[in-house]
């Protein structure tokens, strides 16, 4: 019988451990997203760039055919990435552009989280590219869309078949944090949760207004 003890399990994310991947957020791409509503989307991908870039986590940001076709990143992404550039791409798959694998190269983790539009083109491809490299990959599946649920759902069954790990936003965030007892990033995380949690946050805001300053703690 295995013994029992009080640590993370491996296949648990913390801030220092990976890079997250945000590819595609533009307008364009947006347009034809069916598989979620567009400002739940958007406040996903929100929960996710404040998320990492709170807690510091090396972080790509990366767009196609901004200028000529795609339109900017979600100002939700920019806003809590303000000095970043954008690595522009014209492969429709991300890990085929040199500039941002050299990038994943300089930041040097192993392990990758990606997040972005379309599932079926923008996410499947640098996936399985990087799972065939020998990378650990994590989707973040509600912070993600495709043309209908029907591809999206497709998608995230191929890449979870060759081996990617699918995750969601406030799982992501929440897995950042891991214990309540972090004080440093604990209005961080909560502050987060309360702009962009939907109804946990909402929870957030009515426990610690009713019922006292920790009585969000919950997990």
């Amino acid at each position: 019988m295995p013994n029992a003890t009080p640590t993370p399990g491996k296949g648990l994310i913390s801030p220092n451990d990976h890079t997250l991947v945000m590819i595609d957020f533009q307008s364009q791409m947006a347009f034809a997203t069916h598989s979620i509503d567009a400002v739940t989307l958007r406040n996903n991908a929100a929960l996710v760039a404040h998320a990492a870039a709170g807690f510091g986590v090396s972080t790509i940001l990366t767009t196609v055919a901004e200028k000529s076709f795609s339109g900017p990143m979600f100002s939700e992404i920019t806003d809590a990435f303000p000095n970043q550039a954008m690595l522009d791409r014209t492969s429709m798959n991300t890990w085929e552009d040199a500039a941002v694998v050299k990038s994943v190269n300089e930041i040097g983790k192993s392990r990758l989280v990606f997040a972005g539009l379309w599932t079926g083109v923008c996410i499947v491809g640098p996936t399985l590219s990087a799972l065939d490299q020998g990378f650990e990959v994590y989707v973040i599946a509600d912070a993600c869309g495709d043309v209908s649920a029907e591809a999206h759902n497709r998608a995230m069954d191929r890449m979870v078949q060759a081996g990617a790990r699918p995750m969601t936003s406030l799982q992501y965030l929440l897995e950042l944090q891991r214990d309540w007892a972090r004080g440093e990033t604990y209005e961080l995380t909560t502050g987060i949760a309360k702009k962009f949690g939907g109804a946990y946050g909402l929870g957030i805001i009515y426990a610690k207004t009713m019922l006292g300053e920790h009585a969000s703690e919950a997990g």
